[in-house]
């Protein structure tokens, strides 16, 4: 079980979700993200009790994964961009009828059909609840193909904790880039039989319902909602600090992003300019308590995105008159150099008449 593998990452998601006790996937073909459909396709079936649908559509794919979900098994979906855009309305159903699921999206370039490029474009999309109504999904982003092995897994214990759908955002890029992954050993599973419907028997019937006609029940629907996802804010921020003790320039990435910003900030070290990175690990909820603390010490802050500003609202959120916050991004698929963003930083935060002296 411990043995490392050389694997792609659409395919590391696929392997982990079956791993995870995933026993139902239904999805649509869309590139970058067809490797996992495929590998899904041909693994889920290995398993007791594994089902795997080519749908007629994303709509479809969405509704499905919220009836097997409903019935008690640990189902999943996944897409790119404009087909996670169709499956808005069934995310939000399941969140108001609280019911888990992994909801994966290895995003493109758009808007629109855009390209298969990688991007990150669809962070607003997957952390203000893209479709309608007042909910949240839990988002969380890989950076390596160690990180979507283990965060898919995670990603479904969460689900059930919070009996809530769960994001997994990564991009064209890491779904087909290649690195050696270790699979942990998955938790046993802790999901009540109560919320699971298997057909009413002598019993009293259930009944898992989102269309709530009355105002003030709707209301305090949405209360309860909203106590739960105070909850997950409190419990479940996650990020990475890499070499941030001596910065003078945090850099805030997630994703891809973050791995271009490691290799800048290794070059800038080697030519004496102390860089650091803040990277949350959970886009929602945002560690904003974790960031602000780092602005005791760091009053400069570069927000660097795979689009044209997007994650910068909730850095501006938690740092807004504690630091002084940029932003360098590239939007339409394009993947900028570390040499590229090490020379962004030198000339707005290290040259001569800069905020910050060398050294």
């Amino acid at each position: 079980m411990n043995d490392k593998q050389l694997m792609a990452g659409n395919h590391v998601i696929g392997e982990a979700a079956i791993r995870a006790g995933c026993r139902f996937y239904a999805g649509y073909p869309i590139t970058p993200q067809n490797e996992l459909c495929e590998y899904m396709s041909e693994h889920i079936r290995e398993v007791k009790g594994g089902v795997f649908i080519q749908s007629e559509s994303e709509i479809a794919a969405v509704n499905m994964v919220a009836g097997a979900a409903a019935s008690g098994a640990r189902a999943m979906t996944s897409s790119s961009s404009p087909g996670i855009s169709l499956k808005q309305e069934g995310i939000s159903s399941m969140a108001a009828s609280e019911i888990p699921a992994l909801v994966v999206n290895i995003m493109r370039g758009g808007p629109g059909l855009g390209n298969i490029r990688p991007t990150q474009g669809d962070y607003f999309q997957a952390t203000r609840g893209g479709g309608h109504g007042d909910y949240r999904t839990i988002v969380l982003a890989p950076t390596t193909c160690q990180e979507m092995a283990d965060l898919t897994m995670d990603a479904f214990d969460l689900a059930d904790r919070y009996r809530n759908p769960v994001v997994l955002l990564a991009d064209g890029m890491m779904g087909q880039m290649m690195e050696p992954v270790v699979f942990k050993e998955p938790k046993p599973r802790n999901y009540s039989e109560a919320y699971m419907m298997r057909g009413a028997g002598s019993g009293k019937s259930q009944i898992i319902r989102g269309l709530i006609l009355d105002q003030l029940e709707l209301e305090e629907h949405n209360w309860k909602l909203a106590r739960k996802y105070n909850i997950i804010r409190q419990n479940e921020t996650r990020c990475e600090l890499f070499q941030i003790d001596d910065a003078q320039v945090g850099i805030v990435a997630y994703g891809t992003a973050a791995r271009v910003a490691k290799g800048a900030i290794k070059r800038m070290k080697g030519a004496g300019m102390n860089v650091g990175l803040f990277r949350p690990i959970t886009l929602w909820p945002f560690p904003e308590r974790e960031l602000r603390k780092l602005s005791e010490k760091i009053k400069y802050f570069l927000v660097f995105e795979m689009n044209l500003g997007q994650m910068i609202d909730d850095v501006r959120l938690a740092l807004q008159g504690f630091a002084e916050i940029g932003f360098f991004g590239r939007p339409g698929g394009v993947v900028p150099t570390p040499v590229e963003l090490a020379n962004i930083i030198d000339q707005r935060y290290f040259k001569k008449n800069g905020p910050i002296s060398r050294g």
